[in-house]
């Protein structure tokens, strides 16, 4: 009698990869939930946008978040001919974003999202505010800022002026690539004072990025840039929050993330690196008690 096939004798063909596990997973969330989802052109494309803005948010948008989500250079709430505004989307890292962070400003309890994220004590209660889609300037020779997608704004008598979030989810493990760091940054000398092996990582990067698959290396250094610029080199903290999968693409990314991390810290900069699931399950296990609404939506959704 022939045996079957033990595990180890399976080759594993068209594995999914980590891209697709998210859409797939957030898709599924939506079924769930009962919603009718739409395409990025109404009846054309994948199914993968919400008809109303709240069915993809825990809790409406708060209006200065709104106003900030408008005014930024991202397009989030913009309308689009024929196609729904692309925080619709139920694989968007603006309303991931906006549904693991704002609550904490609805309830006027900042300091501890600020915690759970690693950028202070338990114990701190310095952190005061929330802003989306926070602009600093680089230079007022350069047309655009970069858009820190959450800031958490301190006292001023804080260590840190800001806590910086740069918040990914689906778009680190997609397929259309980034672009690198273009010269006209390079040629600011003064830019680079205290940072050298940040300005040899940009180079390297300068114009075209064929070194990181997954990690946005040109947008972290612009916003790491800007951030300095605003706050002084001790000014700030940054945290690179980022949505975790499996497979090849997501073994990378994080391999990529933390080649970046290490040079970034060698030249004095405040940055490390914490997955939303991290978070998420850190939040979980501190305040069910105070926020089980909250915590219920966000572990459903995106544990």
């Amino acid at each position: 009698m022939e045996r079957p096939p033990l595990i180890s004798d399976v080759r594993v063909r068209g594995a999914m990869n980590t891209h697709e596990y998210i859409l797939s997973k957030q898709e599924q969330w939506a079924l769930r939930q009962g919603m009718s989802l739409i395409g990025s052109k109404d009846i054309q494309g994948r199914k993968m946008y919400t008809r109303s803005l709240n069915e993809n948010l825990f809790e409406p948008l708060l209006p200065a978040v709104d106003r900030a989500f408008r005014e930024g250079d991202g397009g989030e709430l913009a309308a689009r001919p024929g196609s729904p505004p692309k925080i619709h989307a139920v694989h968007s890292s603006a309303a991931l974003a906006v549904n693991v962070f704002q609550h904490w400003l609805t309830v006027s309890r900042v300091p501890e999202i600020a915690w759970a994220c690693g950028f202070c004590s338990r114990g701190n209660r310095g952190s005061r505010g929330i802003r989306f889609e926070a602009k600093f300037e680089i230079s007022s020779g350069f047309p655009f800022r970069p858009n820190v997608d959450v800031v958490i704004e301190n006292v001023p008598e804080s260590r840190y002026s800001v806590f910086a979030v740069e918040s990914k989810f689906s778009e680190a493990y997609s397929q259309r690539g980034h672009a690198g760091v273009a010269g006209k940054y390079l040629a600011l000398s003064s830019l680079w004072d205290g940072v050298p092996r940040l300005k040899r990582l940009a180079a390297s990067i300068s114009p075209g990025d064929e070194r990181f698959a997954h990690l946005h290396a040109g947008q972290l250094i612009k916003h790491i840039l800007g951030l300095r610029v605003a706050f002084g080199a001790g000014g700030f903290r940054l945290l690179y929050l980022w949505y975790d999968g499996f497979g090849d693409e997501a073994a990378r990314h994080r391999a990529e993330v933390e080649e970046f991390i290490s040079v970034a810290r060698s030249d004095g900069i405040k940055l490390h690196a914490l997955t939303y699931q991290e978070l998420i399950i850190r939040l979980a296990h501190e305040f069910r008690e105070s926020t089980g609404d909250y915590i219920d939506y966000v572990s459903n959704r995106y544990l």
